[in-house]
């Protein structure tokens, strides 16, 4: 009989250690079919909505990283107070194995599952037993001595570390949103800029100066990204994410999906004594910005 492996999680940004969970998925499925399970919303934004995390990627980007990394299906249950207080037991008898007819599941270390988190690998194990399910517990990946979490990506990223925290999701960091009208200032001093909105419930870098690269559509362009409310202008200012493709020109991105991916921290937004040393120091960081997105 083909396996069916089941492997559960919140996935958010579908990190280092979530793919070698798939990875080990796809071994124990030798040729059969690995199913990622994954909730949304988050489980926090019921239990605690005021402590509820921002998101590393949004739900259609996690589905689709979850299949690049060996998923063969996507399961996504709505997290809700009805789904929190089921059982254990009912969650393994009605979702693993009525639902998904699970063959094996596997998990990390720290799994818990069914109405307050009443279940644990212990009861995991015992329910597999009863029902015919094999139950298989990966260890935590680590990297430097520490677990590699979303939490812990998360907060590198509002740190402003995107390098670390591109070596933990393994790709670059990113922002999917719509190109919104700004003040158009950039377009005004010759940089002008795609400003991305809708970005509610994304987690985004701390205030500064970033080389990344902007995509819109089938174009993906190597860019200078600024965070920030622009305090070298006067006035009062709502913080802005905002990129300018490199080298190009006569660009009409308003009202287009885009995402902006965060390669690099080249410094801190900083205030300036007018628009004259502004430009020399925008010139500056294209030109790293350049450098660094052609290696």
């Amino acid at each position: 009989m083909s396996r069916k492996v089941v492997t559960i999680g919140v996935f958010d940004g579908v990190h280092k250690g979530h793919q070698e969970l798939l990875n080990r998925a796809k071994e124990i499925a030798d040729g059969g079919t690995v199913i990622a399970l994954t909730f949304d919303p988050h489980p926090t934004h019921v239990f605690a909505p005021d402590r509820a995390p921002s998101l590393l990627v949004t739900l259609a980007e996690r589905v689709v990283l979850l299949k690049i990394h060996n998923a063969d299906q996507v399961a996504v249950i709505k997290f809700d107070e009805k789904f929190a207080s089921m059982s254990p037991n009912d969650f393994v008898s009605e979702i693993l194995l009525s639902q998904l007819h699970a063959t094996d599941v596997l998990v990390g270390e720290n799994f818990t599952y069914g109405h307050k988190a009443a279940g644990n690998i212990s009861t995991l194990i015992e329910s597999g037993k009863s029902h015919g399910i094999e139950i298989h517990v990966l260890s935590l990946a680590e990297s430097e001595k520490e677990v590699v979490s979303s939490t812990r990506i998360r907060r590198l990223v509002r740190e402003g570390y995107v390098e670390s925290a591109r070596d933990l999701l393994t790709r670059p960091h990113r922002l999917d949103g719509i190109v919104v009208h700004g003040e158009a200032r950039g377009r005004e001093i010759g940089y002008p800029t795609a400003n991305l909105g809708n970005l509610e419930g994304q987690t985004i870098p701390a205030d500064g100066v970033y080389a990344g690269w902007l995509t819109v559509g089938i174009n993906r362009w190597p860019a200078a990204i600024s965070i920030g409310t622009n305090p070298t202008f006067e006035g009062d200012r709502a913080r802005q994410v905002e990129a300018y493709a490199l080298d190009q020109v006569g660009l009409e991105l308003y009202d287009q999906g885009a995402t902006i991916e965060f390669g690099w921290r080249l410094r801190d937004t900083l205030k300036f004594d007018g628009l004259d040393p502004l430009l020399e120091q925008m010139a500056k960081d294209c030109l790293r910005a350049r450098e660094l997105t052609e290696q």
